[in-house]
């Protein structure tokens, strides 16, 4: 009897050993992950434009970031990707745009970095084209404080446009944003909008309530809880007349005039908050709009994956035809332009469900791992760079030349689609409160640390059960 208690004492004191030890492998695994996201992270200039908020996750995609970063090497900068800087030269101007242009030089030059010869291409969806829109904008505001007009005749419109843009060149911007950015003179006129003047403007609308909606846009929640769109939307309907027809329960969804109309109102609203408030603040306030706009839509172009589809339809396991295949693929779009990292979400899932479609069931950027870096620009043979999903600017350096700040430097995987529609994507968190830290259960791809808890939870299960017999 007694070599039974024995024995029985010491499995007893067998397992509450290896409680002991599991319990410190999973506290041991939570703050290698603590660690690792209080780590300093990489940032690609020496000077920046402002303080941003740590990296975090957007919900209801849970995204966890891998314990080991990529880069070695985390406190050097990237070098500059335009270290020479631009030449300058006098404008050949109309003469027959009535704006002072020298009243707007900051905002001249902050678009001029943006839009910079070489950069432009590149960097036209995330900042060069939204600070082009916000100066454009800017300038009604100037045309219209010295007359009761928000919007340009015709012929001014198209004297005033060349000299904006041939001024933007005589600084180092890429003559080419026009097309880049898809913006015509057009855009200074009010088109087919019915209402032009400050005067009937200010009797239609409540204006107290315009800019007191638009004076100060939150960046973190305008997107999601929008204040300011609404209310230019709001605005926009009323001076179109298409308030009316609304109350009215006229329908009038699918009309392209009715709706070329209003996106016209929208750019009156517009000049009108440009004539009204500061051009800094308004310059703030068009950019997180723009990037509310931005981050809705992946911008890559994808062509029809039919090598990848072939070679990774019925792969369950690392499969080094199929990742050959997906990295060549991936390679073709990591030359096409900058993105943000909520771009880099939304392009991940659209591919994803591209091959869904085509018959690839396995999560392949599991198996071949694929990175949400990897959708956008490679420089100088470093890991991608991914712009933070707020209003972002090309840096200038007086030592270096012009960069830009990146974001989410370390490993973070590419989510894979749950199935091939998109549809239901969001990157709103229900709450409006994005967690700055993962739990132990939100770590999915947790590392090492991870992989170890996995191997011995079965022996650890093993002799759990062999106590009982």
């Amino acid at each position: 009897m007694d070599c039974f208690q024995t024995v029985g004492r010491i499995k007893g004191s067998l397992c509450q050993q290896l409680l002991l030890f599991i319990f410190w492998l999973t506290s041991f695994r939570d703050v290698a992950a603590l660690l690792t996201l209080l780590a300093p992270s990489h940032i690609s200039s020496t000077s920046e434009l402002a303080n941003p908020p740590p990296t975090v996750l957007f919900e209801p995609i849970e995204i966890s970031p891998a314990v080991i970063p990529r880069y070695p090497y985390p406190d050097e900068s990237l070098p500059p990707l335009y270290s020479t800087f631009p030449k300058t030269y006098e404008p050949n101007l109309t003469g027959r745009c009535p704006v002072n242009f020298s009243a707007m030089s900051n905002i001249m030059g902050k678009t001029t970095s943006d839009c910079l010869l070489p950069l432009a291409p590149l960097v036209g969806n995330v900042i060069c084209c939204p600070q082009l829109g916000s100066l454009l904008r800017i300038f009604q505001g100037y045309y219209s404080i010295n007359s009761d007009k928000l919007v340009l005749r015709n012929a001014v419109a198209n004297d005033c446009f060349s000299d904006i843009i041939s001024i933007l060149a005589s600084r180092g911007a890429n003559n080419t944003i026009p097309t880049i950015c898809s913006v015509k003179s057009s855009s200074l006129t009010g088109g087919s909008c019915p209402v032009k003047d400050v005067n009937t403007f200010e009797k239609m609308v409540n204006t107290s309530k315009l800019l007191e909606a638009c004076s100060t846009v939150d960046p973190l929640k305008e997107c999601c809880r929008p204040i300011c769109q609404p209310a230019i939307m709001e605005a926009a309907l009323q001076i179109s007349g298409m308030q009316m027809i609304l109350n009215e329960n006229k329908n009038v969804v699918g009309e392209t005039n009715h709706i070329d109309v209003i996106n016209d109102c929208k750019g009156v609203v517009y000049s009108y908050l440009s004539r009204t408030l500061p051009p800094d603040v308004a310059n703030t306030a068009f950019r997180i709009l723009s990037a509310c706009k931005v981050n809705k839509v992946c911008p890559l172009e994808f062509n029809q994956p039919s090598e990848v589809v072939k070679a990774c339809r019925n792969v369950a396991a690392p499969s080094p035809s199929c990742c050959s295949s997906l990295n060549t693929y991936i390679a073709g779009i990591q030359k096409q332009m900058l993105i943000t990292n909520k771009q880099a979400i939304i392009c991940a899932i659209m591919f994803g469900s591209i091959l869904r479609k085509g018959g690839v069931i396995t999560n392949v950027y599991e198996l071949c791992d694929v990175d949400l870096k990897d959708f956008s620009i490679q420089e100088y043979g470093q890991p991608g760079c991914l712009l933070r999903s707020l209003p972002a600017d090309v840096v200038f350096d007086n030592s270096t030349g012009y960069s830009f700040t990146c974001d989410l430097t370390d490993n973070i995987a590419a989510p894979w689609p749950s199935s091939s529609s998109i549809s239901s994507l969001s990157l709103c968190a229900p709450e409006m409160s994005l967690r700055a830290l993962p739990t132990s259960e939100m770590l999915k791809n947790p590392g090492c640390h991870g992989y170890t808890l996995e191997i011995l939870l079965p022996i650890f299960a093993f002799f759990v059960f062999s106590t009982f017999l």
